[in-house]
């Protein structure tokens, strides 16, 4: 195990190019995110051991909802079956998302309120069916724009913490409205490889340039 001389404390993860793989390795679009399942898992434990003490993952978003029907079931199935895995593992889960719309999975509801698994020894953050505009708008609704407010305290992701660093895999190099606030400051780093082809080395790769970023938070 590579040792650092620091980590950050709470890493974002958007899991890309699950479609691309699907389609380059012979399978239907929808059938990549079946795929996306295991990696999560892996980089589970991998963070665990690390010590890492928060994680996110960017489970889909309202737009990705646009795409074929058959591609939601899919997404929404795949966040299900990683939740359900999770329940085995030692993680203090929260759920975020717009629950008022109905391609909210159901299944999930239950842990739009944090839930401790075993010990829960670290953070677990899923995004569900999140919208950025929804997170900031509700924040907005309930602070009656009173200027004295700190309306980040009131949005819909308040329970997660700033994000240190961010990694996307699948090449994109854009955020693709992941948690606006939490992200402000972080470090961003893109892996080439699609999520489904996730391994150990790509994190070291990204905690290793890690090392190396300026730390200044906007001072």
């Amino acid at each position: 195990m590579a040792t650092y001389k620091r980590l950050p404390k709470h890493i974002g993860i958007i899991p890309d190019g699950n479609r691309r793989w699907a389609q380059e390795n012979g399978f239907k679009k929808q059938e990549g995110y079946k795929f996306g399942i295991e990696p999560g898992l892996e980089l589970y434990h991998l963070c665990l051991e690390l010590g890492i003490e928060e994680m996110t993952f960017y489970g889909f978003t309202v737009d990705n909802t646009k795409r074929p029907a058959e591609q939601t079931k899919a997404f929404q199935k795949a966040c299900v079956d990683a939740v359900n895995k999770l329940k085995d593992r030692d993680a203090d889960l929260l759920v975020v998302g717009n629950t008022n719309s109905p391609l909210f999975p159901k299944e999930l509801l239950p842990y739009t309120k944090r839930t401790k698994f075993g010990k829960g020894l670290m953070k677990i953050n899923f995004l569900v069916n999140y919208g950025w505009n929804w997170d900031l708008n509700y924040g907005i609704k309930k602070s009656d724009f009173d200027s004295k407010q700190d309306f980040t305290k009131n949005i819909a992701s308040s329970d997660i913490s700033r994000m240190d660093l961010i990694i996307r895999w699948g090449g994109r190099r854009r955020l693709s409205g992941f948690l606006p606030i939490q992200s402000i400051y972080s470090d961003f780093y893109v892996a080439e490889e699609m999520w489904p082809d996730y391994n150990l080395n790509q994190v070291h790769a990204a905690l290793q340039w890690y090392q190396d970023q300026d730390i200044t938070l906007g001072g």
